[in-house]
Formats: C-alpha cells, structure tokens, sequence
C-alpha cells in the first residue's frame, strides 16, 4: 500500500503542476467548454500513459543509443509548441456557445504529451524510482494509477477555464487571455530549446 500512495503522490505532483498539455486545457476551457476540453484530457492522458508503458518496458534504452532520435523528439516538442502558440495568439476570442461544437482534438491531445519534455521527464522519472528492475506488475499498476490521477488532473484545468469562461464572454479579452496563454507556451518552447535534452541520460533510483 506504502508503493501505491507514493505512486499515486508523484503522479498528483507530475499531473497537476502547470505545462504545456494544462495550459492548454485551460485555455480550452474558457473558450469552448468542458465538454469540448474532454477530448484534449482524453487525449493526453492516453497519449502519457503510452509513453509511460513504453518507458517502463524498454523505450527509455533505446533512446539512449540513439541520442539523436532524443534531439529529433525535442525539436519536434518545440515545433508543435510553437504551433499551438501561434494558434493561440490568432484566434479571434469568439466563444463556442455550443459546448461541444469544438476544442482540440483527442489526437491533438496525445501528440502533444509525446512532443512535451515535462511528459518524458515524469516517464523516466517514474518508472526510475518505482519499477526501475522491469517489474511487468509494478509497471502496468504505475500506469493505471496515473491513468486516472492525470485524467482528473487535467481535467481540473479544463474545469477551471469553465469559471474563467464566465468572465471573459468579451472577445476582446478573450483575445488578450489566449495570447498569454500563447505566450506560456511559447516560453516553454523556449525553455526546451535552451534545456540539454528532453530525456534523462539514465533514471533515477528511489531514496
């Protein structure tokens, strides 16, 4: 039991911290609804939980014979962060008044944690301290458990932009909110380019 609540104390601490995938569903949110920003939470949430199954069962070696699959990942972070700014920044600030109608796409959402540096970071970081021998059952709980605790994760930011919703119902401020959120994203962009790499060269080994 001591295992699962420390599992489920890093998860909370990865999944809830602001990133790119969160500044996201925040913005999705305001603009067009909860509803809508389910398919950006189901997406990401996938998209991590693959990565960190991978992680625990072998995805991480390889990387680190092919450092320049690393850099091709990392340049590729910044490209779709950049993106996603710059998507951010053109938008005109109308809201959806149909939740539901739009938002980012499932695919959308998973693409983005394979491209984002703090998704990698929190696999190796993860499965290094909880299942760092390959442990098939310890892998496969670690992943269930994040599973849920990065979907409701997320999802609290999408829920959060509902509230932000109420009180930007003008365009223009609406407009002025995505370009801080695109700048968020653009500095993490920045952030990436200016960072060693996306990956650890090896995993930590719990305390």
């Amino acid at each position: 039991m001591s295992i699962l609540i420390s599992m489920a104390a890093f998860a909370l601490a990865s999944s809830i911290t602001p990133g790119p995938v969160n500044i996201v569903a925040l913005s999705s949110g305001a603009q067009h609804g909860l509803r809508a920003s389910m398919r950006h939470v189901t997406g990401a949430t996938v998209g991590f939980t693959a990565l960190l199954l991978l992680t625990g069962l072998g995805l991480h070696e390889l990387l680190i014979q092919l450092p320049a699959l690393t850099r091709a990942i990392q340049l590729a972070g910044v490209a779709f962060l950049l993106f996603m700014a710059w998507k951010l920044a053109r938008d005109d600030g109308a809201l959806s008044l149909a939740d539901g109608a739009r938002g980012p796409s499932l695919a959308a959402g998973a693409a983005m944690q394979w491209l984002n540096p703090k998704a990698w970071v929190a696999s190796v970081a993860g499965m290094g301290a909880f299942a760092a021998d390959g442990d098939a059952v310890l892998v496969w709980q670690f992943a269930a458990l994040y599973f849920v605790i990065c979907y409701l994760s997320i999802a609290c930011w999408a829920y959060a932009g509902t509230f932000l919703r109420r009180r930007l119902g003008d365009p223009a401020v609406m407009r002025w909110f995505n370009r801080a959120m695109a700048l968020l994203l653009a500095a993490s962009a920045a952030y990436l380019l200016l960072s060693a790499g996306t990956v650890p060269a090896s995993p930590p080994i719990a305390a």
